[in-house]
């Protein structure tokens, strides 16, 4: 079975496509899938990352298995296709099934705040942790407040300056504690 996982982001350069594709791979590396890793495509924008999604599983063989992974933009109280029905109109292809739509809730900065570790090693003399939310479910975090947060964690960093989505996002998730992440997001357990 040939898995291929189509990821929100990376924008439409592609160095910063590259980079995310990267993060990604070493991310499911490190979460224990050496040597049945998925193939990772970033696509930049959500809604081309849909648009992909539903090519690739239109063409699909017998072999292949698309998933789809973007973020989630808002709380999530159903399950991954009726949210993104409900939230961007985005119908489940009549040849998916509902396992192949895996949601960043909200968005794939609050993987972060699941491993402080990281972001203190990332970011190093300069970085606070006091500004980050407190509430250990990640997922219940507000996209604009993690930002927010990130931004004044990372204020007075000398080395890497205030957080940057496309600067630091993807060497950051590379460098992720998988088993962290996992344990404070119940979707990306999923």
């Amino acid at each position: 079975m040939k898995v291929k996982i189509y990821v929100e982001g990376g924008g439409e350069a592609n160095a910063l496509r590259t980079r995310c594709r990267q993060g990604f791979s070493s991310f499911f590396e490190r979460a224990g899938f050496r040597g049945r890793m998925p193939a990772v495509t970033a696509c930049g924008s959500r809604n081309d990352t849909y648009d992909s999604f539903c090519t690739a599983v239109a063409i699909a063989g017998t072999n292949d298995f698309p998933l789809m992974l973007v973020d989630s933009e808002a709380a999530v109280n159903h399950a991954p296709w009726i949210h993104l029905n409900q939230r961007d109109g985005w119908n489940r292809p009549s040849k998916a099934t509902d396992d192949q739509a895996h949601l960043m809730v909200q968005c794939m900065e609050a993987w972060f705040l699941a491993d402080r570790d990281q972001l203190m090693r990332f970011f190093g003399q300069g970085f606070t942790t006091n500004p980050l939310p407190s509430n250990p479910n990640v997922e219940e975090v507000a996209k604009a407040e993690m930002f927010q947060a990130l931004k004044t964690a990372t204020r007075q960093c000398r080395t890497k300056g205030e957080y940057d989505k496309g600067r630091h996002s993807f060497e950051l998730l590379a460098g992720l504690d998988p088993a962290k992440v996992r344990a404070a997001s119940v979707h990306a357990d999923r």
